[in-house]
């Protein structure tokens, strides 16, 4: 039994973009549960505000923070503007994505942009800004969510795959400069995750890809919000720069 002489512990605020569906809400919903005030972050409030309530209904805490993540200012505004109301930022979980799929040498300029600027350049500037508030609290856990294609490639996703490769390079270099202030960082990489990004794929690449997962079974969102749960939480202090590959075994090596 916990002693009644010490202190509650705190409730932690978590900042997740990309929250309205998919990954992102299975992520906020996991964390919501476990306790967390979640500030639910993507471009449009609507949906944002169908997931809060979705929380919210079943006891929980959340907040929204509608934001174009690729607006970098707009994005250390968000977190910054969380900080100060809420009065602490502990958990950060870039998971905001785009992709904009084409073979490399037909890849536009534009594409490349879209998909760095989206999938790698917000997750640097959130980070730069939730480092202050995580360094005021002494305590720190960030959670970028990669892919395995920044682990192994993807033909037709020089773009994402770059980004998402891109991601993995920044949280080790956060680990290791943000380690002693009790920050610790970590990338989670879903491998084929049945969301709405992944929905109008043809079956033949469904059936593919499910030729390759060693436990037979295409993923699900939840699979990677647990993962989440975990190294977001106090018990993972001693995990950091590390990459969490979530596919089912489906591009483990020998």
């Amino acid at each position: 039994m916990p002693d009644p002489a010490s202190p509650p512990s705190p409730t932690r605020v978590a900042f997740i973009t990309g929250a309205s569906r998919g990954i992102g809400k299975a992520i906020a919903l996991r964390l919501a549960r476990d306790g967390r005030h979640v500030v639910l972050s993507a471009r449009s409030a609507g949906p944002l505000s169908e997931v809060k309530a979705q929380i919210e209904a079943a006891g929980g805490k959340a907040s929204i923070k509608p934001v174009n993540v690729s607006d970098r200012a707009a994005i250390a505004k968000a977190i910054d503007e969380t900080a100060a109301e809420l009065g602490r930022l502990d958990i950060l979980v870039n998971n905001a994505g785009i992709t904009r799929d084409n073979l490399a040498l037909r890849m536009s300029d534009e594409e490349w942009d879209d998909v760095v600027n989206t999938n790698l350049t917000s997750a640097f500037a959130a980070i730069r800004a939730a480092a202050r508030p995580m360094m005021k609290g002494k305590f720190g856990r960030i959670v970028n969510i990669a892919s395995t294609s920044g682990v192994v490639g993807n033909a037709g996703q020089a773009n994402y795959a770059a980004a998402k490769a891109g991601l993995i390079g920044l949280t080790k270099t956060i680990a290791r400069e943000l380690g002693g202030k009790n920050i610790t960082a970590n990338a989670v990489a879903p491998g084929y995750i049945e969301t709405d990004m992944t929905t109008g794929l043809p079956q033949e690449i469904k059936d593919k890809i499910l030729s390759m997962v060693a436990v037979r079974r295409l993923g699900i969102a939840d699979d990677i919000a647990a993962a989440v749960a975990y190294v977001s939480s106090d018990d993972a202090g001693y995990l950091t720069g590390q990459t969490l590959v979530i596919d089912g075994g489906m591009t483990m090596t020998s």
